[in-house]
C-alpha cells in the first residue's frame, strides 16, 4: 500500500501568500492569503515581512484545524539564490543566507524558504524548495550574447515549465528526462524553454527584454532604438524599466494585460487589437521555431501552458504556424502548488535524489 505523505506548500507573492496542504498528490486545502497594501508598507524590506507572513500562515492553519505536527515535510517556492540546476533542494544555512541577502535580487519568493525552514525545524521535519526561479541549465553556446560584457541568463518560469513538461511526458507514456520539448509559458511574461532530456538548455530571458512581447513586457526590441529612448531625456532609468516590464506589450498597445479583454475587443471589431494580438502569437511562434533548431528538429512535443493557454484564439494562431514541427500539447493555467508537492514526493518515493545547495 502506498505511503501517504502530508505536505505543506508555501508560495509567497508580492501581495499574497498561497498555501496548500497535500496528501501525496491530492490537494486537500488551499488558501490565497492576501496582504493589504497598508500592512506591507509597514515593512522597509521584503525580509522584514518574515514574521508577519509566517504568523498569518500558522494562524490560518490553526483556524482550519490543521496541526503543524501532522506534516511530513514543508516545501516552498524557491527565491533568488545562486543559480542552480533543476530539482528538489533541501533547505540549508547557505541557502537561507543567500535568500536573505537576495544575491540574485529581492523578491517575496525569497521568504518562502526561510518560513518553510523555521516551521519545519520546530516540527523536526525536512523542508525543501523545488525548481526555484533561478534555475539555470543553459548550455555554453546559449550564454554567448554578442558582447563579452553581457552574458545571456535564464530568467523564466522553470517551475511551471517543468511541471507542464512532466505532464506531457506522462501523456506520451514516459518520463520527463526521456523527451525533447519546446515549452511556452504564456502569462504576464512569456518564456520559451528548450527542454532536452530533462534540462532547459536554452530559454529567452523573459524578464530583461528578450523573446516575444507579452501582456506586460516589451520583449526583445531593436537595441539601437532602445538606446535612443535611453538618451532621449524623456525617461529616467526606472521609468524606462517600468515601460519595458510592467507597462509594455499588450498594456502599451491596448491598455490592458488581460487576454480576455483583448479577445472581447477583437469580437467587437477592433482591428488594432486583432493586429497586436496576432503579432504576439506570431512572435511566440517564431521563438518556438527558433527553439526547434536548438534541438536539430528532434522535438517530441510543443507544450503550451500558463494563463493565456486558456485562450483558444491565441492557441489556434500558434498552432497554425508551428504544428508542422511537432504535436501541440496544451495544459492551461499554472501548476506551481502541485509541482512543489510533486518534487518532494519524487524524492520521498525514490524517483529522484534530493539536492544540496552549496
Amino acid at each position: 500500500m502506498e505511503k501517504i505523505y502530508k505536505l505543506l506548500v508555501i508560495n509567497p507573492g508580492s501581495t499574497s501568500t498561497k498555501i496548500a496542504v497535500f496528501h501525496n498528490e491530492q490537494q486537500l486545502f488551499e488558501r490565497n492569503l492576501s496582504h493589504p497594501a497598508e500592512e506591507i508598507k509597514k515593512y522597509d524590506t521584503i525580509y522584514d515581512q518574515f514574521g508577519f507572513r509566517k504568523n498569518v500562515i500558522i494562524d490560518t492553519l490553526s483556524n482550519n484545524g490543521i496541526a503543524l505536527d501532522s506534516f511530513d515535510a514543508i516545501v516552498a517556492r524557491g527565491g533568488n539564490m545562486k543559480p542552480v540546476t533543476g530539482g528538489t533542494y533541501r533547505i540549508n544555512e547557505p541557502m537561507l543566507k543567500d535568500l536573505k541577502e537576495g544575491v540574485m535580487g529581492q523578491h517575496a519568493s525569497n521568504l518562502g524558504g526561510a518560513i518553510a525552514f523555521e516551521i519545519a525545524e520546530q516540527m523536526k521535519i525536512p523542508s525543501y524548495v523545488v525548481d526555484p526561479v533561478i534555475v539555470d541549465e543553459l548550455e555554453e553556446l546559449a550564454r554567448i550574447s554578442g558582447l563579452p560584457e553581457i552574458q545571456r541568463k535564464a530568467k523564466d518560469h522553470p517551475l511551471n515549465q517543468k511541471a507542464a513538461a512532466r505532464q506531457a511526458a506522462a501523456e506520451l507514456g514516459g518520463e520527463y528526462n526521456q523527451f525533447n520539448f519546446l515549452v511556452a509559458h504564456l502569462g504576464g511574461g512569456i518564456s520559451l524553454g528548450v527542454h532536452k532530456k530533462g534540462r532547459i538548455i536554452d530559454v529567452n530571458n523573459a524578464l530583461d527584454g528578450d523573446g516575444p512581447f507579452s501582456p506586460e513586457r516589451a520583449g526583445g526590441v531593436p537595441a539601437g532604438s532602445l538606446m535612443d529612448l535611453c538618451y532621449s531625456g524623456k525617461y529616467t532609468k526606472e521609468e524606462l524599466r517600468r515601460k519595458m516590464v510592467g507597462s509594455g506589450g499588450l498594456v502599451a498597445y491596448l491598455g490592458t494585460n488581460d487576454g480576455r479583454e483583448v479577445v472581447k475587443m477583437i469580437e467587437e471589431g477592433n482591428r488594432q487589437a486583432k493586429l497586436v494580438y496576432q503579432a504576439m502569437a506570431y512572435q511566440i511562434s517564431k521563438e518556438i521555431g527558433a527553439g526547434a533548431t536548438v534541438l536539430n528538429g528532434q522535438v517530441d512535443g510543443i507544450v503550451l501552458t500558463g494563463g493565456l493557454a486558456y485562450d483558444k484564439l491565441l492557441v489556434e494562431w500558434i498552432r497554425e504556424r508551428v504544428s508542422f514541427i511537432a504535436r501541440i500539447m496544451v495544459y492551461p493555467g499554472e501548476f506551481e502548488m502541485a509541482a512543489l508537492a510533486q518534487g518532494v514526493l519524487r524524492v520521498f518515493n525514490g524517483r529522484e535524489e534530493e539536492k544540496i545547495y552549496i
